[in-house]
């Protein structure tokens, strides 16, 4: 027969809560990062082909 689990407390579940968000933070600080990096071109881990530009001389 199943038995209900004993409740657990409101300050475990605003630590769970904490590191869940915290995750997240960190998750979109290291995307933002890398993007940031991409743009002004200072990435050494990721590459990015540009395209060639072709100058019209006459």
């Amino acid at each position: 027969m199943a038995v209900p689990k004993k409740r657990t407390s409101a300050s475990i579940n605003r630590i769970r809560k904490k590191f869940w968000k915290k995750k997240g933070y960190l998750t979109a600080l290291k995307a933002f990062s890398l993007g940031k990096s991409i743009s002004t071109g200072n990435s050494k881990s990721f590459f990015v082909r540009q395209p060639n530009k072709i100058s019209n001389k006459t």
